[in-house]
């Protein structure tokens, strides 16, 4: 379902996290404490996050994810990187092709961003298909470098299986393939 747009139904919005109608804002936080629970819900302003949501044809969140937003040096360049983060879909939801459309629909609103040079953004090695159907695609050999300088968090860290998804423009997926990139977003959120 993910290809051909939202589900029958459904409506995709978006909002600068800031902005977002408190209803919604609580729907996302109760998802996001099911599928994360103890963390804090929210995003780092310094990200510029901007909320997706997928309504079900009640008016309710089926899923949810956060864009953040970073310029990264990587091979002495900079590049104005997004990511997802927090995709989450509502457990009875799932399934029903939900998160792949929006995570699809999020790929398009970042591709028609003009001041967005990159995706970059890590999964669980089981995730890797439902990314690719999005039209995401693997970075081999990639480590993404997230928490700070001086406290970092890599996806090859110890008891991580991650893999680096992406979607580069112009076809540069050889500079980062194989790369440890440095993305560092920061203490709160960590790796994005």
């Amino acid at each position: 379902m993910s290809r051909g747009g939202p589900p029958p139904g459904t409506a995709v919005l978006a909002y600068e996290e800031a902005a977002l109608p408190p209803p919604l804002a609580a729907q996302i936080a109760a998802l996001e404490a099911q599928a994360w629970p103890g963390a804090t819900p929210g995003h780092d302003p310094a990200l510029a996050p901007r909320a997706m949501v997928l309504l079900d044809g009640a008016g309710a969140v089926a899923a949810s994810l956060a864009l953040l937003f970073k310029e990264i040096r990587h091979a002495g360049r900079t590049y104005r990187a997004a990511g997802l983060s927090a995709v989450v879909t509502r457990e009875c939801a799932r399934g029903r092709g939900y998160g792949g459309a929006l995570v699809a629909a999020a790929r398009t609103v970042l591709a028609a961003d003009p001041a967005v040079d990159l995706v970059l953004f890590s999964c669980d090695r089981p995730l890797v298909p439902f990314y690719e159907a999005a039209g995401f695609v693997p970075l081999p050999g990639a480590v993404l470098v997230g928490g700070t300088p001086g406290e970092p968090l890599a996806t090859d860290a110890p008891g991580f299986d991650k893999q680096v998804m992406a979607d580069v423009r112009g076809g540069e997926v050889s500079a980062f393939a194989g790369t440890r990139i440095a993305l560092y977003p920061g203490p709160v959120d960590r790796l994005w």
